[in-house]
């Protein structure tokens, strides 16, 4: 029997996020934070401290970095270059900045994306054919995931940093790749940009010892932060010898918009030639091409240095006084804390209400499908624009926040928007 595509969906329930949708619109999804980038916005009407921004850096507001976005954009407009690489959207500009990521990721060679999801997903689609294997930790992001989903072949995950569940996979992976007469490549994450989690990278790569297969990480969470010179993962982690594709993206250190993908030139001028995604798109714009030229000038120098250090000294403050007062972080090890409180959407929307209009502080809420039901996580995102003042305050309005959800305060019903 026919159903109209629209008709099932204005029908069903929309989901477990979606079901409340309406309601939640502009407060606790797609809500708007306005105001100049940084750790004081405003979010509907009223001054917040924000703990919701990726801007690692704090490069988004930096004076040489404005002005030259603000020069480059006045130059060239956004629309130069047009067309996709390949055809009329190429400059020795974009050549430029790979030359600068291949060396600072000490590879052969590097190639942009115009916009990083899309990439990610393109390269993890070239790369593997259907007699390929993939492997891949439970807990990688969507981009990744969107990317395995395309591919035809044999795909197997591994329990989230689990080293003894990843050599069970990994045997299993090559012994289907060796009857299929292809190869196994291996994907994970350098920091896991949901819980803080740093990936199992160097642990990953040593198991090449003893198994043949490639590693590709996804480090947009890593890239510019870890790492003694900002690297990432790594280095931090001391094996970028045995990552063979690095990927990373710029919606966070670098403040921007993009990616680019890091390996042997033999591969990387075969996805420049194999990623539909930049194939049949447009090229990253001048602004954005010199405007991260720029970025790299600061990330690769002794004042990246310090901004990485000041990201770490918030993050490692943060952390030990949520575990100080009895919280649960989880794995938390980069800039990226989430609090794990038990409850649930009821308690999420008055938690989230209550920091929001009462102690001025803005954090992401994930909720069940994002994760199991019955847990809530607030999740604190450091960076080197926040200060000590910021991280004291939080940390005893959370206090306040647990003593209030140990008595039962925040156990009525959802929360009603407060939205004009």
């Amino acid at each position: 029997m026919y159903s109209d595509i629209f008709t099932r969906i204005e029908k069903g329930s929309a989901g477990p996020i979606g079901q409340y949708f309406d309601q939640a619109f502009g407060y606790y999804v797609y809500p708007r934070l306005e105001g100049e980038l940084g750790p004081h916005m405003t979010f509907n009407g009223i001054q917040v401290l924000n703990w919701s921004l990726n801007d690692y850096l704090g490069l988004g507001n930096h004076p040489e970095v404005r002005k030259t976005d603000a020069q480059v954009a006045a130059k060239y407009g956004l629309a130069y270059p047009m067309g996709s690489r390949m055809l009329s959207g190429h400059t020795r500009e974009h050549e430029r900045l790979e030359k600068i990521f291949a060396d600072f990721e000490k590879k052969e060679d590097a190639f942009l994306f115009n916009f990083g999801y899309q990439g990610i997903v393109s390269t993890v689609d070239a790369l593997t054919g259907r007699h390929d294997v993939i492997v891949y930790d439970s807990e990688s992001h969507a981009c990744l995931l969107d990317g395995i989903r395309m591919h035809l072949g044999e795909k197997y995950k591994f329990r989230h940093n689990d080293m003894a569940d990843f050599e069970k996979v990994i045997q299993r992976a090559v012994k289907k790749a060796d009857e299929n007469g292809g190869g196994v490549l291996v994907i994970t994450e350098g920091v896991f940009g949901m819980t803080g989690a740093m990936g199992k990278v160097a642990e990953i790569a040593a198991f090449k010892e003893k198994y043949p297969f490639r590693l590709l990480i996804d480090d947009a969470h890593g890239f510019g932060l870890m790492g003694k010179h900002g690297r990432g993962t790594s280095e931090e982690q001391n094996c970028m010898d045995g990552v063979d594709i690095y990927i990373a993206a710029f919606a966070k250190s670098m403040a921007s918009i993009g990616g680019f993908v890091a390996g042997p030139k033999s591969i990387i001028n075969y996805l420049r030639a194999n990623l539909r995604s930049q194939m049949y798109a447009k090229s990253l714009p001048m602004v954005y091409v010199q405007g991260n030229i720029k970025r790299m000038e600061i990330i690769d120098s002794p004042e990246g240095d310090a901004r990485r250090k000041k990201c770490k000294d918030i993050t490692n403050a943060i952390q030990k006084g949520f575990l100080d007062a009895g919280f649960d972080i989880g794995e938390a090890e980069a800039c990226v804390t989430p609090i794990h409180i038990k409850g649930g959407v009821a308690q999420a929307t008055q938690i989230a209400k209550d920091l929001r209009e009462n102690y001025r502080i803005f954090c992401s809420i994930v909720v069940y499908p994002v994760i199991p039901q019955g847990m809530i996580i607030f999740r604190i995102v450091s960076t080197a624009s926040h200060s000590m003042e910021d991280v004291n305050y939080t940390l005893n309005a959370f206090k306040e926040i647990k003593a209030k959800l140990d008595a039962g305060k925040y156990d009525d019903e959802i929360a009603a928007m407060t939205i004009e």
